[in-house]
Order: C-alpha cells, then sequence, then structure tokens
C-alpha cells in the first residue's frame, strides 16, 4: 500500500509542476516563443521561477532561437530551455 501510495504521490508531484519546473527540477526540455519583436537580453531563476529580460528589436535584426542547457556535476537529470523570437 505504501509503495502505490508513493507511486501515486511522484505521479502527482510531476504531471503538476509547471513547464520550466519540470525542466530545471527533473531534467527535460522547455520550449518557450517570447512576445513578438522582442529581442532576448539575459535569463535568470529565481527559485522555481523562469525571468527573462527583452528588449525591443531593431530595425534589420533577425529573430533567433536560444538554448540553455543544464551540465550537472553527474550527468543526469540536465534540462533544457529553448527560448524563440519572431518577428
Amino acid at each position: 500500500m505504501k509503495k502505490l501510495f508513493f507511486i501515486l504521490f511522484a505521479f502527482l508531484m510531476i504531471t503538476s509542476c509547471t513547464q520550466n519546473q519540470k525542466a530545471k527540477s527533473f531534467g527535460g526540455k522547455a520550449e518557450y516563443d517570447l512576445p513578438k519583436g522582442t529581442k532576448l537580453i539575459d535569463i535568470t531563476w529565481k527559485g522555481e521561477d523562469m525571468w527573462y529580460l527583452v528588449r525591443p528589436m531593431r530595425e534589420g535584426e533577425s529573430p533567433e532561437t536560444y538554448q540553455f542547457k543544464e551540465q550537472s556535476s553527474f550527468g543526469v537529470l540536465e534540462g533544457t530551455v529553448i527560448l524563440k523570437e519572431s518577428k
């Protein structure tokens, strides 16, 4: 019975996390589209929340895609966050 409870609890915890929490805590991939017409300046984590800094896209600039990859000490549960710009 305890084993079933633990499995159910673990399943609920994993499925109730947001996309960025899963990528940060359990590895995996999270993809986000930035607001149209913005360029990425910086990204950081504050606890479980991801914060990113953007600015207006200038004339002649092209949209880019950024990949932020975690490199853990043991090589397991490494996450990737992908941010995509668009015009």
